[in-house]
């Protein structure tokens, strides 16, 4: 492993808008590559620009504490937007092994919890016990929510495909912590990888797993394979395990620039998962009672629809709920304040206003809490 110190201009990350998977409007990469090396990541990605040799070489922002605590006084002024923060990003674990020594995400927690922000944690590594003093201080006093990630729970496909990370096993059992602690937990199952962790017998199980933990929630999603680094990376892994699997990945991954998989393949395990995941009655979002005391009206309008949105979607429905979310992210003015006007902004129908005026009144909405809890 090589290690590059280097120095950041900034820390802080804002959003376009708010994210509803994981209710932040926040994030942050204390490091840049990652070592834990998992064999399906995009962050292998060449439109990254992460240096070196991904999995192998790491860039540690020395400076990212003195450079957050300076961003974070700066907006004594002009206030962040509530929601969660997330002190890691798609190109880099916060708790990737060089935490041990340099421990920016610990420092970053600590600094957090002073600005009384609450903080949703996502990662691998069960290095994240060490801060379970600092994580427990700041869920008294505005929440924490720590969520792992996996493509499967099976050890056997984890020691494979996520070579450098401990074992799903420990995962859950460090979820199990967490949970005792009093700590709000998640699952993220993702990206379950095509024809391999993507059967109903290991989504099943992953499922069932969640559920003896106590999780709070599951989100669940396919996996991206860019061509370049990425693709030629996971192929190698494919040629040593399942070669035989290699041409149905060249079809299902044809030609999307995004790297998404054809929108049939999509569908599918998606349908697949949510006739599983109502059996165990697990949220697939994080559920209200976790961020609506945190967001203004707006941004609890925002997660609610695209939460709708996504559920319908899952059931095989259509939606306009999606894009009505975004239409009213591009609205500055407290959405009380136009209760009247409602219907004047794109994409806002008589059905998806009523759905708007009864969170505005109640906090919630019946069709949501039916999809999310039904």
């Amino acid at each position: 492993m090589a290690v590059r110190e280097i120095e950041a201009k900034s820390i802080l990350r804002r959003h376009k808008k708010i994210d509803s998977w994981f209710i932040s409007h926040y994030g942050m990469n204390l490091y840049r590559g990652c070592t834990h090396n998992c064999t399906y990541c995009d962050g292998r990605y060449e439109g990254y620009y992460v240096e070196g040799t991904f999995g192998e070489d790491v860039g540690v922002k020395v400076n990212a504490i003195d450079v957050l605590r300076k961003e974070l006084n700066q907006r004594r002024k002009r206030p962040l937007k509530r929601s969660y923060m997330m002190p890691g990003g798609g190109v880099g674990d916060s708790y990737q092994p060089v935490e041990e020594k340099y421990q920016l995400t610990r420092k970053t927690l600590h600094l957090l919890h002073e600005h009384c922000f609450p903080v949703h944690m996502l990662t691998k590594s069960t290095l994240i016990r060490r801060d379970m003093d600092i994580l427990k201080r700041i869920n008294e006093q505005s929440r924490a929510i720590v969520s792992f990630s996996f493509s499967s729970v099976d050890d056997r496909m984890g020691a494979i495909f996520e070579p450098g990370v401990p074992l799903p096993s420990e995962r859950l059992h460090t979820l199990s912590l967490f949970k005792k602690e009093g700590i709000s937990c998640g699952m993220f199952l993702l990206p379950v990888i095509p024809f391999i962790t993507d059967t109903p017998t290991l989504m099943e199980e992953a499922v069932r797993k969640a559920k003896e933990v106590g999780v709070d929630f599951i989100i669940f999603g396919g996996m991206t394979l860019k061509e370049g680094r990425q693709m030629e990376y996971f192929f190698r892994t494919l040629e040593a395990q399942y070669p035989e699997l290699i041409p149905r990945y060249r079809d299902i991954y044809r030609g999307n620039r995004w790297g998404n998989p054809d929108e049939r393949y999509t569908r599918d395990i998606h349908v697949t998962f949510n006739r599983i995941a109502k059996k165990y009655h697990i949220p697939l979002r994080i559920p209200p009672s976790l961020y609506v005391d945190i967001l203004d009206e707006n941004d609890r309008v925002i997660v609610m629809l695209e939460h709708i949105d996504y559920l319908l979607k899952l059931e095989g429905k259509t939606s306009p709920f999606g894009y009505a979310a975004y239409s009213l992210s591009k609205i500055k003015e407290p959405l009380s304040a136009m209760k009247g006007k409602l219907r004047e902004l794109r994409g806002i129908g008589a059905t998806t206003e009523s759905i708007i005026l009864e969170i505005l009144e109640t906090g919630t909405s019946s069709l949501y809490e039916s999809l999310l809890f039904g």
